[in-house]
């Protein structure tokens, strides 16, 4: 991801993991160092996971240093944790981390489930059997604005009659492998269209991109950040820190299948070694962390995240 890092194909752990359930510790640091002293700052974080269908949040806790003069906590139109806050003292730094243990479910949908046709998608529009702020989900939103030249790319993967599984993850694997992996393609700020017509960028652009080709159709389809478990090469140790945050996106399957997770940076459906944070329209409604400051002059940023496997998760709390 974008000014947070993003995990390329090949890095991501084998899904093949017979357990039903993985609980993982997960560390995710930012650090803010400024050339001059910063008189306020005011910020909003959401870095905690909350509890969904297939994740389960056992315990998350934000530490920020200094200590803020105010600070709230609420949940956002899309069920994000969002943690706000004000510094008004002098400072040269800011650090914020949230440490969080999840427990994640084995998904149940599989490349070859079974699914209904993809245009009966099209359909269904009673906000009874949706789930909550589904259908907006087919709109645009400030960074997505669907477009016949998005549909045009779709539609080779959504043929006549094509189920939604079989047709999402043709996508999927599409866009992995038309556009390519560069970090230095593409910025926090790089519109949909401009990586569109790169076929180039990261994680967030995979995702902003796959969004738009399914809005395009009429399909809801949202973006979601979060992290993604890593594994390091064969005889090496893992590394502390080194695994990243990560974006891949959601469409709407049907009423039987709900949500289904795509991660088009590695041509896969989303599975245990995904861990979801926050959902949203796009990158601007889950951004890790925003805020302004007076002062500060030029600064400096550092993130790590640590998403870390726990054998043992009745020792761990």
């Amino acid at each position: 991801m974008n000014g947070t890092g993003g995990t390329t194909a090949g890095s991501a752990a084998n899904n093949g993991d017979s357990a039903a359930v993985t609980h993982y510790r997960i560390r995710h640091k930012t650090e803010y160092r400024y050339s001059n002293n910063v008189a306020v700052c005011q910020n909003q974080v959401r870095m905690q996971p909350v509890s969904t269908a297939n994740v389960a949040c056992q315990r998350s806790e934000l530490t920020i240093t200094p200590e803020p003069t105010s600070k709230d906590e609420h949940f956002d139109y899309y069920g994000n944790r969002v943690v706000t806050f004000s510094i008004e003292a002098i400072h040269q730094s800011l650090t914020v981390e949230a440490d969080s243990h999840v427990s994640v479910l084995r998904p149940t949908v599989t490349a070859n489930t079974m699914s209904a046709p993809w245009e009966t998608l099209l359909a269904i529009n009673d906000t009874s059997v949706l789930p909550p702020r589904c259908a907006e989900h087919r709109f645009l939103s400030p960074r997505i604005t669907p477009s016949q030249a998005y549909a045009d790319f779709a539609l080779p993967s959504f043929s006549p009659g094509r189920p939604i599984v079989e047709a999402a993850l043709d996508l999927t694997r599409r866009v992995n492998q038309q556009f390519k992996y560069d970090s230095t393609a593409t910025n926090v700020n790089t519109t949909t269209e401009e990586a569109f017509r790169l076929r180039a960028g990261v994680c967030q652009d995979f995702a902003h991109v796959q969004i738009a080709c399914l809005r395009s159709l009429g399909l809801a389809a949202r973006y979601v950040s979060g992290y993604l478990r890593t594994v390091p090469p064969p005889g090496k140790e893992r590394l502390i820190g080194a695994d990243e945050s990560h974006a891949w996106l959601d469409v709407y399957a049907g009423v039987e299948l709900g949500w289904l997770g795509l991660d088009p940076t590695n041509a896969c459906l989303v599975a245990m070694d995904h861990i979801p944070v926050c959902v949203g329209r796009d990158y601007n409604d889950v951004s890790p962390m925003r805020g302004v400051v007076l002062g500060g002059g030029t600064n400096t940023l550092k993130v790590s995240v640590d998403v870390e496997p726990i054998e043992n998760p009745d020792a761990a709390e």
